[in-house]
């Protein structure tokens, strides 16, 4: 493929590479967190931290591509592809932060299994976007992208059953209904994100094929 022969003084793909890694991060530590059931100080600043590094991986990729004549890729996506991905993580930054916000602390079956697929579609972004470093794997990058969309589901049919259920207890404490309303709404926008992420790669690969 073209991009093979290409100038390696600005390599994007070590730095998706990188920022991939802090989302397949912050998925896993949010998987742990409500395993747990509980938040504390230390959390939430990891989960912080984490961000933060996600974030300096976007903004070196935003500045590089301000800087470099030749990029592997349409500059439109490359943009788009750090951006998507700085979204899972900041998303995944922010339902930490509303949860220690909405003291919802306890074991919540619902958020357990929203944070395994979450983690499973994270996982399939990191394999997609890796992936694209060597084009002669093209079939198993866009056998990521059709697992991220498969996930994509699974969380839409998820979120529907569980505010289904959650509905029912409104008159109970409606209160905590709205809150866990948001975060499952939350959650399943990560899998949104992690969608957006496989349009933008299958995107690239019609277009280098």
């Amino acid at each position: 493929m073209l991009w093979s022969f290409l100038p390696k003084e600005s390599n994007f793909f070590d730095l998706f590479d990188q920022q991939v890694e802090y989302a397949v991060k912050a998925a896993a530590f949010f998987k742990e967190l409500v395993a747990k059931g509980t938040l504390d100080d230390q959390a939430v600043q990891t989960m912080k931290d984490i961000e933060h590094l996600g974030d300096d991986v976007a903004h070196n990729i935003i500045e590089r591509l301000d800087k470099t004549f030749i990029t592997p890729f349409d500059r439109e996506d490359i943009h788009s592809l750090a951006k998507e991905i700085d979204d899972i993580i900041d998303m995944i930054h922010t339902i930490v932060n509303r949860l220690r916000v909405y003291k919802l602390e306890g074991i919540d079956k619902n958020l357990i299994e929203f944070a395994a697929v979450i983690e499973e579609s994270v996982a399939a972004v990191a394999c997609a976007v890796k992936g694209m470093r060597d084009m002669k794997h093209s079939k198993a990058v866009m056998d990521s992208c059709v697992e991220i969309n498969r996930l994509e589901n699974v969380g839409d049919s998820m979120r529907d059953t569980m505010l289904a259920e959650l509905f029912e207890q409104a008159r109970h404490d409606p209160v905590m209904v709205i809150k866990r309303k948001e975060i499952y709404q939350d959650a399943e926008t990560i899998l949104d994100i992690c969608e957006d992420v496989a349009h933008v790669v299958e995107s690239i690969l019609v277009k280098h094929a």
